[in-house]
């Protein structure tokens, strides 16, 4: 029996969900919270803490909002485009990174568009250490990396696999 593969409809709605909850989640501390405000959610461990980042990840880069503008249409653009392409032949696990991709990058860009920044508020302590602030754009877009990076491990495992059964079954036909 096959199995169908989902519509294309269904990696823009996960797009669009990750975008929705990223908007909302940016409203409610803006509107919430004052700049630099915190709350504790896990003692000195998780903090909700409103910022705004001018920059990319880690706040680098920061006053760059040109740059990440057409950076960040080229990559959309580019996710779009091999959606359309492949989601009737492409791997799963693939194109669903690809849709957590883009709600955050659309997500991000919005911000940066209207505002100039980004709405940052999620902060984890390790110890003395504190991890740059985040939001839920970020977090889909690191999850979508490291998805695509693990499709990439399985692919080429499977690609390996399959060289190495096809040159059994070579030697096999043509003993030498």
């Amino acid at each position: 029996m096959q199995r169908t593969r989902p519509g294309i409809w269904i990696y823009y709605a996960a797009a669009l969900a990750v975008f929705a909850i990223d908007f909302v989640s940016k409203k409610i501390i803006k509107q919430s919270m004052d700049i630099n405000e915190e709350i504790s959610v896990i003692g000195n461990f998780f903090l909700i803490t409103s910022v705004r980042n001018r920059g990319a990840a880690f706040s680098i880069l920061q006053e760059q909002r040109v740059f990440f503008l057409v950076i960040t249409i080229v990559i959309v653009t580019a996710i779009v485009w091999y959606l359309q392409r492949t989601h009737r032949t492409g791997r799963p696990v693939m194109l669903a990174a690809l849709s957590l991709v883009l709600g955050g990058a659309v997500g991000n860009f919005l911000d940066r568009a209207l505002y100039g920044e980004v709405v940052d508020f999620l902060q984890l302590n390790f110890g003395s250490y504190t991890f740059p602030i985040f939001n839920l754009a970020d977090c889909a877009i690191t999850v979508g990396v490291a998805l695509i990076l693990l499709d990439a491990l399985l692919l080429s495992g499977n690609e390996k696999k399959g060289q190495a059964n096809h040159d059994e079954r070579t030697e096999e036909e043509n003993p030498v």
